[in-house]
């Protein structure tokens, strides 16, 4: 998302596109800042719609930021009630109280240069981290200078060491590496029952619904699946999958495409992992979390019996911390799967182990605490 930013800097008007990733409604005003510039009146100022270009030291830009979190976060606490407050409206006061963060955070802005240079002191030389999460340029179309949120960059930077890098994967023995904006599988408890669940028998074909990284997909060419088909809607997923397959050898067994859901024909098995709360989500990343009258979910199951091959298998693989959230009445994915004329053959499941699960300072804890991922097998009626 890119909108026009107007300040004034040595006596003449500057413009530049604002790159976010997140549906931020403009700044009512511009200020330039410096190493000067404290969190109290960031914090005050910011609250009042102003945000700041800075102009400084990189690493003191970031200390600054590290400030005004705390300053937000021990603000958010002093106005909760949690322990009154049942778990739907607690969510949703989490989810209004992460916004309103993000909202302020992001007002602290850094001026990036057409070669993706950052020109403060202390900068990080960040200009592979930036090409790879920005959208390519349009054809004919010029780089050019741009404005983006301290907070966002960081997470450019971040995202770019974890591609770099790579997820451990056990059920590959193998690291699969996330690009920017694509939902890193550092769940692994999910991946396990896809990597124990039998597979049908007579197994020629399988889909892999909402690809991401590809890493379902190249769990079921791990387990010889001879033949599978992995979509996704997003180009930044496609590329994404695509290359993971292909670092890992699976190109002559999985083909990524561009669908909406299910690909044309039929399959013995078709896999999907949908976002499990909801919730309207507020930027692209929170995609993988956040599915919004459970659109996906639905459509899904819906679409199912006109993609399941005869004697085929469809598997759901989506946790339950939603009705625990109070998001989600008791048994209703149940009820969505009998309404789609699909019947469960098995239900594995198994506790997340990822580190909120057991972190009694989060809000959502006690939600948390219960949650279990299940894998649905389920085949037509």
């Amino acid at each position: 998302m890119k909108h026009k930013l107007t300040w004034a800097e040595n006596d003449q008007t500057e413009t530049r596109n604002w790159v976010t990733g997140s549906d931020f409604s403009l700044p009512k005003k511009i200020l330039l800042a410096d190493d000067r510039l404290k969190a109290a009146d960031f914090y005050r100022q910011a609250s009042e719609g102003v945000a700041f270009i800075y102009k400084g030291d990189f690493q003191n830009a970031k200390q600054l930021l590290q400030a005004v979190k705390r300053r937000i976060d021990k603000s958010i606490q002093k106005k909760s009630s949690a322990n009154s407050q049942p778990l739907r409206e607690l969510f949703h006061r989490h989810r209004q109280s992460q916004a309103h963060r993000a909202r302020l955070l992001s007002r602290l802005l850094i001026c990036v240069e057409a070669d993706y240079k950052i020109n403060l002191r202390r900068a990080p030389d960040a200009r592979q981290a930036i090409s790879e999460a920005l959208e390519p340029a349009a054809e004919g179309e010029s780089p050019a200078a741009f404005v983006v949120s301290l907070r966002e960059l960081l997470g450019y930077i971040g995202a770019h060491e974890w591609r770099t890098k790579g997820v451990f994967i056990a059920a590959l023995d193998d690291n699969i590496h996330p690009h920017y904006g694509i939902f890193s599988p550092v769940r692994g408890e999910y991946l396990d029952l896809v990597n124990q669940a039998p597979l049908p028998a007579h197994l020629t074909c399988a889909f892999d619904i909402g690809t991401g990284t590809g890493v379902i997909a190249a769990i079921l060419a791990k387990r010889g699946v001879k033949k599978i088909i992995a979509t996704d809607l997003d180009p930044r997923a496609l590329v994404c999958a695509s290359e993971n397959l292909s670092r890992l050898g699976y190109t002559k067994q999985v083909e990524v495409i561009n669908a909406d859901l299910f690909p044309p024909g039929t399959a013995e098995l078709i896999v999907c992992n949908p976002p499990w709360v909801p919730a309207r989500p507020t930027s692209r990343i929170e995609h993988a979390v956040y599915d919004e009258n459970s659109r996906m979910l639905k459509e899904f199951l819906n679409g199912v019996r006109e993609h399941l091959a005869d004697q085929g298998e469809a598997w759901l693989i989506l946790s339950d911390l939603a009705e625990h959230l109070g998001l989600r009445e008791p048994l209703e994915v149940e009820s969505l799967i009998t309404q789609a004329g699909l019947k469960i053959i098995e239900c594995l499941k198994t506790r997340p182990k990822h580190a909120k699960a057991s972190d009694e300072d989060d809000p959502l804890h006690l939600a948390r605490s219960k949650e279990i991922t299940k894998l649905f097998r389920l085949n037509c009626v």
